[in-house]
């Protein structure tokens, strides 16, 4: 049953983790070859499926706008329409979706199996701290690997949209990139990777603290992996919004100052 108490409840305690994970990796700061071991792994593991799935929104985006644009006779502007949608929305927000449920439950589920396995708690009585140890490593290693896997799907949605142009509307790779600089400005790419930044620190977040409080055994794993992909895109959609709204008031605020 939902329950709004409980919701505000877990956004406070997420909130309060990354507080926490912030606060020591700031005074008791882990190795960096960790962190780097850690954004390795996660960028290995996910980088061939977020480039095929890069691929394929760009590839659906320009489709869409083909059957759109096309009674109007202007394919020729076919892909800075599909790469500004792209770049600016539909490309973070569904290649984020993707990684959701590969680098966040993977993660979940690994804190997860260290917590109800004793591991976590093997750690503290050994002295060491294990948000230090285990869990700042793991944070900071999705939070840049997602941001390189996000602008890597982008640029490959770029490229399957220019290779479905060509087969599905007839139009030569040439013309296709000659129209994106017309639509596709530099506000566009910063609100794209600002976009990816919000959404990797969304997901590095909600993973590592929904492993990290794991209860009740291996059935406590279940329930942890499940609970972060429904949080985690949830919270993406909301992020989503979010940005988009700041991105918006900016613009109109630099606008009204050149005006």
């Amino acid at each position: 049953m939902f329950s709004f108490r409980k919701l505000l409840s877990e956004i406070g305690e997420t909130l309060q983790f990354s507080v926490r994970v912030f606060e020591t990796a700031f005074y008791t700061p882990c190795s960096l070859e960790d962190v780097a071991d850690q954004t390795w792994k996660v960028t290995i593991q996910s980088l061939p499926t977020t480039i095929l799935a890069g691929f394929f929104v760009g590839a659906i985006m320009t489709v869409q706008f083909t059957m759109q644009i096309k009674a109007f006779g202007a394919l020729g502007y076919l892909g800075g329409l599909a790469t500004s949608a792209t770049i600016r929305e539909i490309g973070p927000l569904l290649i984020a979706f993707l990684l959701s449920g590969k680098i966040g439950a993977f993660t979940s589920a690994e804190l997860g199996t260290m917590q109800v396995t004793e591991q976590i708690d093997a750690i503290r009585c050994l002295g060491a701290n294990p948000i230090q140890e285990i869990i700042v490593p793991r944070y900071f290693g999705i939070l840049i690997s997602s941001f390189f896997l996000l602008t890597a799907g982008m640029f490959a949605s770029i490229f399957g949209g220019a290779i479905m142009g060509y087969f599905f509307a007839g139009i030569n790779l040439e013309e296709y990139y000659r129209h994106i600089p017309t639509m596709v400005n530099w506000f566009s790419i910063g609100s794209g990777l600002f976009k990816c930044v919000v959404f990797a620190l969304v997901l590095a977040a909600i993973c590592t603290y929904k492993g990290y409080s794991t209860t009740g055994g291996a059935k406590g794993v279940g329930r942890a992996v499940v609970m972060t992909a429904v949080t985690t895109m949830l919270s993406i959609v909301v992020a989503d919004w979010f940005t988009s709204f700041l991105s918006d008031a900016f613009l109109q605020l630099y606008l009204g100052d050149r005006l």
